[in-house]
């Protein structure tokens, strides 16, 4: 099953303390997911990241005997979950989350460009 996630900025002129938005979507499944979050580019990709990994492991029913294939734009966080790029000290535990969830689900982690990733993408359909 094939799992998206990414961030988005909001347009200025709704810009808070909540200037980005978490998001995922699995397309198969008719889920799409937007939360506010006030964090960096990289910090909110990891908390998309992250808050799809623990909704997998709440409703794990769903996606029991089935490969998870996840996809993001973010290539610095593809690359240093994948053991390919070094990851900067303030990002150390949220990667260590994502690799121990990584452990128990087994799933791939790949790259999507921004255009073809449906977390953001179709934010607003």
């Amino acid at each position: 099953m094939e799992l998206y996630f990414g961030s988005y900025q909001r347009r200025s002129s709704l810009r808070n303390s909540n200037g980005m938005l978490v998001c995922f979507a699995i397309p198969e499944a008719g889920i799409s997911f937007k939360a506010p979050f006030s964090g960096e580019e990289l910090h909110t990709e990891y908390a998309s990241l992250l808050t799809l990994l623990e909704f997998v492991e709440l409703n794990f029913k769903m996606f029991r005997g089935q490969p998870l294939k996840i996809f993001g734009a973010n290539l610095e966080l593809v690359n240093q979950v994948n053991m390919k790029a070094v990851c900067a000290y303030e990002f150390t535990e949220l990667l260590k989350k994502t690799l121990d969830y990584k452990d128990k689900y087994n799933f791939s982690l790949g790259w999507v460009p921004p255009n073809h990733n449906p977390a953001t993408s179709s934010l607003f359909d």
